[in-house]
């Protein structure tokens, strides 16, 4: 019984000596080996995200690239019929009317993801926003 209850605390003292017994010693294992380089600052997630949501509902101005949806349009007309022209300012209305429903489309998906008690849309839930709408 002597024995046993030696080696046991011999166990126990060995495993105490791991552990740090100053403040100091606790700074210097947890101290940056890097050669003091600084972490660049890091916004917490989801920070960022709803600092880019506040400005994009504050603004007016068009989310999708002019040019590149033009070309879009373009080449969905070349399949009905070819040697068409748009007025500037048709192709203006269409982007319009487009980026309003893709917002809408895209608000009416979260509803459905926050519903489901999620954050992350998914495909499933722009299908159930259009089985609603149809």
């Amino acid at each position: 019984m002597q024995r046993y209850f030696h080696s046991s605390m011999a166990i126990i003292l060995l495993y105490l000596d791991d552990f740090p017994t100053t403040v100091s010693s606790v700074a210097r294992k947890s101290a940056p080996t890097t050669g003091g380089v600084k972490k660049p600052h890091r916004y917490r997630p989801g920070t960022v995200a709803l600092r880019e949501i506040r400005k994009y509902q504050k603004t007016t101005e068009l989310l999708i690239r002019k040019s590149p949806f033009q070309r879009l349009v373009r080449e969905i007309a070349q399949a009905f019929k070819t040697d068409l022209r748009f007025q500037s300012h048709a192709v203006l209305a269409l982007q319009e009317a487009a980026e309003a429903y893709l917002v809408g489309m895209f608000e009416d998906t979260n509803l459905c993801a926050v519903h489901a008690k999620r954050v992350t849309i998914m495909l499933k839930d722009c299908r159930i926003r259009a089985s609603f709408k149809s």
